[in-house]
């Protein structure tokens, strides 16, 4: 069982933004950007590109509201989207608040956010959802 099993599971706490019966949605505990989300299918699959097509199209209609409050919620130029799936063998996508390609950039140093600011970044998602 991966973390993101277990998080989705609330074996481990997390601050989540919102879930369907397919997906779940959380803060970046270590994340490039104040507003950084995963998004992460319940079924466990390591390789993004061996969930099946439905999967692969709603992940995508699944994240586009969370993108859009992210953009609402953070001076940014737009919401990115990247597919890494290098961290945890859970295949996952990442909403990043962003103004340059190099904020997309996985091997810069992560933010250090304490759990208050977590929440009142969670809270100001969920506001603009």
């Amino acid at each position: 069982m991966t973390i993101f099993s277990k998080i989705i599971a609330g074996e481990i706490p997390c601050y989540k933004i919102v879930e369907n019966e397919k997906f779940f949605a959380f803060l970046d505990i270590f994340p490039l950007a104040k507003g950084h989300v995963l998004v992460v299918p319940k079924i466990e699959t390591d390789h993004f590109f061996d969930l099946s097509a439905d999967y692969l199209a709603e992940i995508l209609l699944f994240s586009r509201p969370i993108a859009k409050a992210i953009e609402r919620t953070f001076d940014c130029n737009r919401c990115g989207i990247s597919v890494m799936g290098l961290e945890v063998p859970h295949a996952h996508l990442h909403l990043v608040p962003i103004n340059h390609a190099d904020d997309l950039n996985f091997t810069r140093e992560k933010l250090k956010l304490s759990p208050e600011e977590l929440l009142d970044i969670q809270d100001l998602i969920l506001y603009n959802l």
